[in-house]
């Protein structure tokens, strides 16, 4: 087994210690094959992940309350000639930290996957989410099956995640009540713990 181990770490760094002992002269083999080591851990590739925000102008932040609130301050989007996918970043007094466009998609669709809408929300240090997309073209402002698929995917991975799923609302062109669809009001079963 220990023969086994030894040369696999040859192979993996290009070497035996006991070469490393004979390139480095030391009054022991065992400092060298230290030395050795941390040689190889520090060669590995290191990755470092951080978030780069923009300056804050507003002091205070915005609170979301309902549905409506979400969709005056996701304006822009009833508009949009495409179909885009964002979430909303909030603290845990539903205040928004931040957005966040998760796709831009074609006319009619817009892929979307958990680990995108959840990467930028554990980042963001995020209490809890909503996520929203737009009906481009006029179309009725009704869940797809797809967009209650996605919203069951977005409910468990956040619930695994300890990050809470608010809603995931659907807007639509137009001011009137009916262009904002909630899916967590028409289909509270995804919110219904088991």
């Amino acid at each position: 087994m220990q023969r086994v181990q030894k040369q696999m770490q040859e192979n993996a760094v290009g070497g035996s210690t006991d070469a490393a002992a004979a390139r480095f002269p030391t009054k022991s083999k065992s400092a060298a094959r230290k030395r050795y080591q941390n040689r190889v851990a520090y060669s590995l590739p290191q990755l470092k992940l951080c978030l780069v925000g923009e300056p804050s102008r507003a002091k205070r932040l915005i609170a979301i309350q309902a549905p409506e609130d979400v969709a005056r301050f996701l304006n822009p989007l009833r508009y949009a000639a495409e179909e885009h996918f964002v979430s909303i970043h909030l603290n845990a007094r539903h205040e928004v930290l931040g957005l966040h466009e998760v796709s831009h998609g074609s006319l009619s669709a817009s892929l979307v996957h958990p680990r995108e809408v959840f990467k930028a929300a554990i980042l963001a240090n995020s209490y809890a989410i909503i996520v929203c997309h737009n009906h481009p073209s006029g179309s009725k402002v009704v869940p797809s099956k797809e967009d209650l698929e996605t919203t069951g995917q977005l409910f468990n991975a956040g619930k695994l995640l300890g990050v809470t799923l608010i809603d995931h609302l659907i807007v639509g062109p137009g001011l009137k009540k009916n262009t904002v669809y909630s899916i967590r009001e028409h289909h509270p079963e995804f919110w219904r713990t088991s």
